[in-house]
């Protein structure tokens, strides 16, 4: 129903024209119909960006236990990187780990070009202070053809009672 269709309606009903006839399958359905479809293409969205997020963060956020590390260096084949910035390391370190910022991995790389240098085949076991830029490290050096995984927290190993150290 159009504006001037329901003016002339109310016009009608307030002078006592008697009843008003309202055709509201012509304006009211519509504008219904048009809120849900915009309803139901929200609520999609939001399944999607539920759906992808739920993908991604296991890959950027789980970890290795701290036994699983331990076991893995233990036998040479695999190197623990703290990927912490230097200012977090004063919080302690594990004691077999390499001290490389993230932010030096995605910049200069003045420690990181060396380090990878002399890696081998060897297995890169990268840990943060929560998992998020060990994992976010991991998956460029996976990019770039590098054995690494997300070894998770760095709080988890000194929780777990291994050993620990605070670097000079």
């Amino acid at each position: 129903m159009g504006e001037g269709e329901l003016q002339k309606a109310e016009g009608r009903l307030q002078n006592g024209g008697g009843t008003a006839e309202v055709r509201l399958d012509s304006w009211v359905f519509p504008v219904i119909i048009e809120a849900m479809k915009k309803e139901v293409l929200r609520f999609l969205l939001f399944v999607c960006v539920v759906v992808f997020v739920a993908s991604w963060l296991p890959q950027v956020f789980a970890g290795l236990s701290p036994a699983e590390i331990s076991a893995r260096l233990a036998d040479g084949k695999a190197l623990l990187v703290d990927v912490r910035e230097a200012g977090e390391w004063k919080e302690g370190v594990a004691e077999p780990a390499k001290l490389l910022s993230l932010s030096d991995l995605k910049g200069a790389r003045a420690q990181w070009t060396p380090f990878l240098n002399k890696v081998g085949g060897r297995e890169l076991i990268l840990v943060c202070r929560s998992g998020n830029r060990s994992g976010i490290a991991a998956k460029i050096l996976k990019s770039e053809g590098y054995n690494a995984v997300n070894g998770g927290s760095y709080f988890s190993w000194k929780k777990a009672g291994y050993p620990v150290r605070i670097p000079d």
